[in-house]
């Protein structure tokens, strides 16, 4: 699974990076702030590519950077006394491969409404062998490309509002699609966020092309990426700072995976 990820790149950079509209900056507070210790329910950034306006034929969709709350809110969710969803039920975070055009939750988001999630890295834990009781030690690790380049994770996006609330304006939020983990990833997680590799961006993304069933089936590639033992302190959403992806001493030694 992924439950937390570290992003440091202002969006308007992305946008830049990647060529596409900037729709986040500006539009909430801190967006463009690092942020070392990313947890479900925040806000993010994420790519998707849209129309210029909705069912628009015969115009070529634009790649756009557009801010989320991380956790997808079902169609069925209802409105609390506040309009926001009610916050019954587990949260969305993470969507498996071999399910997004099966579950309910995510079927419907898999046929047009696919999204790329830009990281620096994503954190994992892996359990301590010392221990066999629930209570043993984690040891947290930081996943990351060793050319300091972003990863973006294939996810998917919703748009929910209160049925009895016409003027309401829309909730967007997204969720992390998640593959096996393969080599020596699978030794820290059985699970990893799938990642798109750039040449797959434009298929991923297309609102008007079938979801990418190759994609979602084959093994990542994970070449180039890397992974440290990072601090305990990642495990306590209160920590947020640069020292969250420092290596932890003595056992720095970086492991690249073949």
């Amino acid at each position: 699974m992924c439950g937390r990820f570290a992003v440091t790149t202002d969006p308007a950079l992305l946008a830049q990076k990647i060529k596409a509209i900037d729709e986040a900056t500006g539009t909430a507070p801190d967006v463009g702030a690092p942020n070392y210790n990313v947890a479900p329910t925040s806000t993010i950034a994420t790519v998707v590519t849209r129309h210029a306006q909705p069912a628009e034929s015969g115009v070529d969709p634009t790649r756009r950077v557009r801010l989320m709350r991380w956790g997808v809110i079902p169609p069925w969710a209802k409105a609390g006394p506040d309009g926001t969803p009610e916050g019954k039920g587990p949260l969305l975070i993470n969507a498996r491969a071999d399910k997004v055009t099966s579950s309910p939750a995510f079927r419907s988001s898999a046929k047009s409404k696919r999204c790329l999630i830009p990281m620096d890295g994503y954190y994992e834990w892996r359990v301590n062998s010392d221990g066999a009781d629930k209570k043993s030690r984690k040891t947290p690790f930081f996943m990351y490309r060793e050319d300091g380049e972003p990863l973006l994770m294939a996810g998917l996006w919703s748009v929910w509002k209160p049925k009895d609330q016409k003027d309401a304006r829309p909730l967007l939020s997204c969720t992390i699609i998640t593959t096996d983990a393969p080599g020596e990833l699978a030794e820290i997680h059985d699970r990893m966020p799938l990642v798109v590799p750039e040449r797959d961006w434009d298929r991923w993304l297309n609102p008007d092309a079938p979801v990418d069933e190759e994609l979602l089936t084959r093994a990542p590639d994970v070449r180039g990426i890397r992974m440290r033992e990072v601090s305990t302190l990642v495990n306590s959403i209160r920590n947020n700072g640069p020292e969250l992806l420092e290596p932890v001493e003595p056992q720095s030694e970086q492991m690249k995976l073949l």
